[in-house]
């Protein structure tokens, strides 16, 4: 495979990982349905030191929030993998193979919050499971907090290790191509608990 082919096939399949992980880092368990028009996942990865990134075109999640009993909250998300899009559909399919997502296998990335705390003003701590291709991890998701009108606004980055999650296998186990590092964003928009 020419440097130039490697380099298109690796960035579908970096996003793909990162993205993956990004879902998980915004999953939420609650009573609030996310409004997912609203609402974006993404992950940021590198190849080659350049930053690559894809968004996760379906999701579910729930978040019950108040901002005044924060370690009552709970959140839960659901991401479809085989959704992730790099925007190029032979990028996306190669993601969605055995050695990146394996979305046959494993069709969702999942997270589940176990405790919510603060941690400055409009900040939060929220600790939870992240399980991506069968993998569980305990992880803790920054996340920054605002009342806008009469929905909620949940924002952050999620640092995690695609290796971790063997997202990238075989030869995309080498790190010099595409990083180890990945970043997933969130944007995620509810409705305000009653």
């Amino acid at each position: 495979m020419s440097l130039p082919t490697l380099k298109s096939a690796w960035r579908p399949a970096l996003r793909m990982a990162a993205g993956g992980v990004l879902l998980l880092g915004l999953a939420g368990t609650a009573l609030a349905q996310v409004d997912t028009g609203k609402s974006t996942i993404s992950a940021v990865s590198k190849q080659m030191n350049v930053p690559v990134d894809g968004k996760f075109k379906k999701f579910t999640a729930s978040v019950d929030f108040d901002p005044a009993k924060p370690a009552a909250g709970k959140a839960q998300f659901s991401v479809d993998v085989a959704s992730y899009d790099l925007g190029d559909e032979s990028f996306n399919k190669e993601v969605r193979g055995k050695d990146w997502f394996d979305a046959a296998t494993f069709p969702n990335a999942t997270f589940v919050s176990t405790a919510i705390a603060p941690a400055g003003a409009g900040a939060y701590s929220v600790s939870g499971k992240l399980t991506i291709k069968g993998k569980t991890s305990d992880v803790v998701v920054p996340v920054t907090f605002k009342q806008d009108g009469a929905n909620q606004v949940f924002d952050g980055v999620l640092p995690i290790k695609r290796l971790q999650f063997n997202i990238g296998q075989g030869e995309w186990k080498d790190t010099s191509v595409v990083a180890d590092d990945v970043q997933l964003k969130f944007h995620i928009v509810s409705a305000a608990k009653k």
